[in-house]
């Protein structure tokens, strides 16, 4: 049952559970106190040691229903699984001599790790997977794309590659040590285990790529959905989601307000201090630390090529009204308006409709960047100094109108930063009337936000430019 419970442990940490060694220590004697003869008791004592928030309740529930049951993972090592499956002890003992003989001509070659994670349990792979060597290997994904060369290239680094070629040679061996049928069901059995661990291994990849992400592992789908394919109901998700996110910003910088009133810790007088009282008691001295608050300029093309990506912008635009000094927007087509006191003064629901129906600039122009850049700068450009980011929202299509990416410079140098947030990927830049990478060379970054959830980090990438 320690065994099981191990293996369950880390099918937790698969679904997204932070278990310490100390929580599996306290899960282990906990199923000792309540006993393993009722379920739900047992189900209670491991969640009541393991689940740190109430949110997470209904996800145990499911994680403990679905290991436990008869249809669930499978537990115990591998010859545990092939003697349930009806082999015997003389058939596994063969396959074991010969695992064993194949592993040690693989040892040679630094490939026996896949065959100890073959034979032993769910957890020793659990273990693997997470070292600091796969660790490595999976740094450099960034795409959902890159999930089946990233996940072969894990296998490669465990030596999976030798198993499979091992099991080529075993499966000849098995038929002629137990004969045809029997050798043939033993080598069946044995790909289906190393097929299993080969799935485990992309699943794990793609968990690691959604928390390179910042997403947790239940979350889905319409996040990821480019802009311009959301139907009507995906966008009204997509907006509740982008309010929620910046309910988070807003939360986190009243938590910072709260902590910056207090003042930080300085570790140099701290000690100093206590040196008088030979540290006890221990008196934290603190330090107020002034920092000027950044301002925030933000310019939305608000064409019909950039319209949702507009739209969700200019929603975060008003949570960033509490994380910047001052936060002046802008929307524009071939003119130039700023909406600041619009935001300011009404529902953002109201706003937004009064943008798209071109109340604030006409829309019935084709995009001109050129001179809504100039018209910045010449209204604008003598309040850009060190304490200025400003954000652009546009897919730099100029309609073969000048770029003036040297107004774009200009604004730049002056600024603290200049973000270019763009609903095209860079493939497409510099196609057809894209001046996107002559607007790239001329800002500080480029922030693509082609889909809720990259327009998310983007927003985050803002955020954190106030530091």
């Amino acid at each position: 049952m320690l065994l099981s419970l191990d293996e369950f442990l880390w099918a937790l940490r698969r679904d997204g559970f932070a278990v310490s060694t100390a929580q599996a220590i306290d899960a282990a004697r906990a199923c000792a106190l309540v006993g393993f003869g009722d379920r739900a008791a047992l189900r209670d004592a491991i969640g009541a040691v393991v689940v740190e928030r109430a949110a997470d309740l209904r996800r145990f529930h499911a994680c403990f229903d679905r290991f436990f049951s008869p249809a669930g993972a499978h537990v115990g090592d591998l010859w545990g699984r092939l003697r349930e499956r009806g082999f015997s002890d003389a058939e596994l003992s063969a396959l074991r001599d010969l695992l064993s003989a194949a592993a040690e001509r693989s040892g040679a070659h630094g490939d026996a790790v896949a065959f100890h994670a073959l034979t032993g349990a769910a957890g020793e792979l659990e273990q693997m997977l997470r070292s600091a060597g796969i660790a490595r290997v999976l740094a450099p994904m960034t795409s959902s794309l890159q999930v089946g060369f990233f996940a072969q290239r894990v296998m490669d680094q465990l030596g999976v590659p030798a198993v499979a070629s091992a099991l080529r040679r075993i499966r000849s061996a098995l038929q002629e040590a137990l004969g045809e049928d029997r050798g043939a069901a033993l080598a069946d059995a044995l790909s289906a285990e190393l097929e299993r661990m080969r799935h485990r291994v992309r699943e794990h990849v793609t968990l690691s790529l959604r928390r390179l992400e910042g997403e947790a592992p239940a979350t889905a789908g319409r996040m990821d959905v480019p802009f311009a394919s959301l139907g009507e109901d995906e966008m009204e998700d997509v907006r509740r989601a982008v309010r929620d996110l910046s309910e988070r910003l807003r939360g986190a910088e009243r938590l910072r307000r709260r902590r910056a009133r207090r003042g930080r810790i300085d570790p140099h007088r701290t000690l100093r201090r206590s040196l008088q009282t030979g540290g006890v008691p221990f008196r934290p001295a603190r330090r107020a630390r002034r920092r000027d608050k950044p301002r925030l300029m933000v310019l939305c093309d608000v064409s019909d090529s950039v319209r949702v990506a507009a739209r969700f912008m200019l929603e975060f635009v008003c949570a960033a009204q509490d994380l910047f000094d001052r936060t002046r927007s802008f929307v524009f087509v071939s003119e130039l308006a700023e909406t600041t006191e619009l935001f300011e003064g009404g529902p953002t629901n109201v706003v937004l409709a009064r943008i798209q129906r071109g109340e604030v600039v006409s829309r019935a122009h084709n995009s001109n960047y050129g001179r809504v850049l100039r018209a910045f700068e010449e209204r604008y450009g003598r309040e850009v100094d060190r304490r200025v980011t400003i954000v652009i929202l546009g897919d730099g299509r100029t309609n073969y109108f000048p770029d003036e990416a040297e107004v774009l410079r200009r604004l730049r140098d002056r600024a603290r930063a200049l973000l270019w947030l763009c609903p095209e990927g860079p493939g497409a830049w510099g196609t057809g009337d894209s001046a996107m990478l002559r607007y790239a060379a001329a800002s500080t970054k480029v922030l693509v936000a082609r889909t809720a959830r990259e327009l998310e980090t983007a927003a985050r990438e803002v955020v954190a430019r106030r530091a």
